[in-house]
C-alpha cells in the first residue's frame, strides 16, 4: 500500500493542481482576522485593511480579512467531493481599536460563508485551548462591569458538501471496515469538547519563523484525519505551513495535498515530512497499546466483550471494529519537488496480536516504553517479528526536538 504527499507553494486561491470533485477531507487552520501577528500579512494583500485598522474600523477590517480567506473557501466548493467533509479550526479574537475593545467572531463569519456556498454545517467541537500565562485576564481585574472573560477555546467547524457519503462498492466498504476507530476512541473523539490537546507557540530554527508561527497540534489533525476519512483517501490543506496535515495523513495512510504561499517555509516542512515515519508508528502503537489496556481493565471490572478482532485477535466492543487494521509506516522516499511517497506494512504488528480471546498479564501497556518497531515482514507468520529497529532515529529525534510528537505544531504562513 502506497500514499503519495506534495505541497504546492502558491496561492490557494488558485488550487489548479487539483481536479474538481477530487478531496474527499479537508484539514485546515486558516490566519485569524484581527490577531495582530497576522496583520502585516493581510495588508501585503489588500492595503484597504491597513488603513482601516489605523483609523480604528476594526469591523471593516475584520470583513476585508475574511474576504481574502473567502477566496479560498470559493476553491473548496470546486475541488471537495459531494459528501466530502470539512474542518477548520479557527479561534475568534478580542483587539483594542482606538480606546475600543471587542470580540471580532471569525468562527461565525466562516461558517456563514461555508454555508452560503452550499456546505452543511455541521455538530462543531471546542478545543479548549487553555493558557497559564499570569496576566491573561483581561480588563479592570476584580472589578466588575469593565472585566472581560478570557478566550481559551478555539473551535473546529464541520462541514460537509451535500448528503452523507456512499460507499457502493464491496471493495470500498472493507476499506472502510479497516479504516475503523476503537469504541472507546469513538467516545473521547466525538465529544464536543477536547480538553487534552496542548496548544503552545514553539520554537522553530529561525526567528523570522517563529515570528509568525502559530500552535497546531500533530494530534488534532490525525485525530480528524481518522474521524472523517478512510485509508487512501485524498486530504486537502490549503493553509499547510509545515505540512502538519500531510504528516497526520501520511500517519493515517491517506494521500494528502497542501498549499502555501510562503516557500521559505519549504524546509520545515520537508523536514517534518522526512521523519514521520518515526513518530506515526508511535501515534500507532500508542493506540494499540492503550486499547489493550481498556481490555485489561475491562476484563477485571468482569465485563464482557462480545466480539474479536480478526486481525489482532484481541476483544472490541462492536462489531465494526472486527477488521479494524493500523498499518504501520514502513518507507517515506522524497519523490520530487516537495512531494513523498510512503509506503505502508499491510500485517498487523506481531507484538500486539493475542492469541486468545482476551489479552492477559502480557499484554503491553499504554504507559509502558516501546522498545521498537515491531511490524512483521510480509513473508513472516503472524505472531513473529525479526525487526529491531529503534523506534526513533537519531536524526528524527533531532528533527523532533521542537516539534514533539504530542504537539508537533502547524506554523502557519498565514497568507491566504
Amino acid at each position: 500500500m502506497k500514499t503519495s504527499h506534495r505541497i504546492y507553494f502558491q496561492n490557494a486561491a488558485h488550487m489548479r493542481p487539483l481536479d474538481d470533485r477530487s478531496v474527499d477531507l479537508v484539514v485546515t487552520s486558516p490566519p485569524y482576522p484581527m490577531i495582530a501577528m497576522w496583520d502585516e500579512v493581510f495588508c501585503s494583500q489588500d492595503a484597504a485593511i491597513g488603513r482601516l485598522l489605523k483609523g480604528g474600523d476594526g469591523m471593516a477590517a475584520f470583513e476585508r480579512m475574511h474576504r481574502r480567506l473567502d477566496r479560498v473557501w470559493d476553491e473548496l466548493r470546486r475541488v471537495v467531493k459531494p459528501g466530502g467533509i470539512v474542518c477548520i479550526n479557527i479561534g475568534d479574537a478580542t483587539r483594542t481599536l482606538k480606546e475600543n475593545f471587542r470580540l471580532y467572531p471569525n468562527h461565525a463569519r466562516t461558517l456563514q460563508y461555508l454555508q452560503q456556498l452550499g456546505f452543511h454545517a455541521l455538530p462543531d467541537i471546542l478545543w479548549r485551548k487553555q493558557t497559564n500565562a499570569p496576566n491573561k485576564f483581561m480588563g479592570s481585574g476584580m472589578l466588575p462591569a469593565g472585566a472581560y472573560v478570557t478566550l481559551e477555546h478555539e473551535y473546529i467547524l464541520v462541514l460537509r458538501k451535500g448528503g452523507k457519503r456512499v460507499f457502493q462498492t464491496a471493495a470500498q466498504q472493507q476499506n472502510r471496515r479497516e479504516s475503523a476507530f476503537f469504541w472507546e476512541e469513538r467516545n473521547a473523539w466525538f465529544s464536543d469538547v477536547w480538553f487534552d490537546l496542548k496548544g503552545s507557540r514553539q520554537a522553530l530554527g529561525r526567528p523570522e519563523v517563529r515570528a509568525r508561527s502559530g500552535a497546531f497540534p500533530f494530534e488534532l489533525a490525525y485525530r480528524l484525519i481518522c474521524m472523517y476519512s478512510v485509508k487512501g483517501d485524498l486530504v486537502l490543506d490549503p493553509f499547510a505551513g509545515t505540512g502538519t496535515t500531510l504528516a497526520a495523513a501520511m500517519a493515517g495512510a491517506r494521500n494528502s495535498i497542501g498549499f502555501e504561499i510562503d516557500p521559505g517555509l519549504a524546509g520545515e516542512a520537508t523536514a517534518l515530512l522526512s521523519a514521520t515515519g518515526d513518530f506515526a508508528n508511535a501515534r500507532i502503537h500508542a493506540r494499540l497499546a492503550r486499547h489493550m489496556d481498556f481490555c485489561t481493565a475491562r476484563a477485571q471490572a468482569a465485563k464482557p466483550f462480545k466480539h474479536t478482532n480478526v486481525h489482532y485477535g484481541f476483544p472490541v466492543i462492536t462489531a465494526q471494529e472486527k477488521q479494524l487494521l493500523l498499518n504501520d509506516l514502513q518507507t517515506v522516499v522524497a519523490c520530487g519537488s516537495n512531494a513523498f511517497e510512503a509506503t505502508y506494512a499491510l500485517a498487523p504488528q506481531a507484538r500486539f496480536c493475542q492469541s486468545g480471546d482476551a489479552p492477559g498479564p502480557q499484554a503491553v501497556s499504554a504507559h509502558a516504553p516501546v522498545p521498537g518497531s515491531c511490524s512483521p515482514r510480509l513473508s513472516e507468520p503472524r505472531g513473529t517479528s525479526t525487526c529491531q529497529m529503534p523506534l526513533f532515529s537519531e536524526p528524527a529525534k533531532s528533527a523532533l526536538a521542537v516539534r514533539p510528537p504530542a504537539e508537533a505544531g502547524d506554523y502557519h504562513s498565514a497568507k491566504p
